[in-house]
């Protein structure tokens, strides 16, 4: 199978060909956030590398989220175009558990992977390695990094955190409790090729149109309908604007 896998849910913007869980070619930028600019040069020249058409596609594999609101909507609508123009199976994997496959598979520990999403807010979740599988243990959230830490201190075994700890987000706790790990920050790139291996083993969406990001969260827009409007709820809020 020859998989496309994109991820720019983050700062890092990365993209990766695979075929048959073979590694051909990949680019990771981890220095700009104009992924808008940089994603369709990138695919293009990976392609030109491994001498691929997008005609020799199986399939597009995509972070859909969390992550910036922006960055995730770039891959989603890339990778939906891609699916749609070409005929191929379209996936979406949650950006987080793509960060949790970065610690080996050998590992016994809760592995909570987690992105900076400001005000001392995170998005993490919480997998686990089992006979070769990544399970999600707790379903990916938004909430505050403290409210993380005293939910971690409560369980009986050893948690790494795998993700990039800012200054923003340290100033909001004290310590790690015991059982916490967190983990050096070359864990917090997210790796395509490992994207890919999650997406080869998923089941393609049966519908590309509906298929949107997971935010986790309302974007900043509504939240501001929300103060003005108190009481008052809107289904799709972005197709009623």
């Amino acid at each position: 199978m020859k998989i496309l896998a994109i991820d720019t849910s983050n700062h890092p913007m990365s993209v990766a060909l695979v075929e048959d869980e073979q590694l051909l070619a990949t680019t990771t930028l981890n220095m700009v956030r104009n992924h808008s600019i940089y994603l369709m040069p990138a695919i293009s020249k990976l392609f030109e590398l491994v001498k691929w058409q997008p005609t020799d596609l199986d399939r597009v594999v995509v972070a859909q989220g969390p992550g910036s609101y922006t960055g995730v909507r770039i891959a989603v609508t890339t990778a939906k175009v891609l699916a749609d123009t070409e005929k191929i199976d379209l996936v979406g994997v949650s950006s987080l558990a793509v960060l949790a496959r970065n610690v080996v598979p050998t590992a016994k520990a809760v592995i909570v992977p987690f992105f900076d999403a400001r005000r001392g807010n995170v998005f993490a979740g919480a997998y686990q390695w089992e006979d070769g599988t990544l399970v999600n243990k707790i379903a990916d959230q938004h909430l505050g990094i403290d409210t993380l830490l005293d939910q971690l201190a409560k369980l009986d075994r050893p948690v790494v955190l795998v993700g990039q700890m800012t200054d923003k987000i340290r100033a909001k706790f004290d310590q790690l409790p015991a059982n916490v790990t967190l983990l050096p920050r070359t864990y917090s790139i997210p790796s395509t090729y490992q994207l890919a291996i999650a997406g080869e083993k998923e089941s393609p969406v049966e519908d590309i149109d509906p298929f949107v990001p997971h935010y986790l969260r309302i974007t900043e827009a509504e939240a501001n309908w929300q103060k003005l409007h108190p009481g008052e709820t809107r289904k799709n809020y972005v197709r009623e604007v």
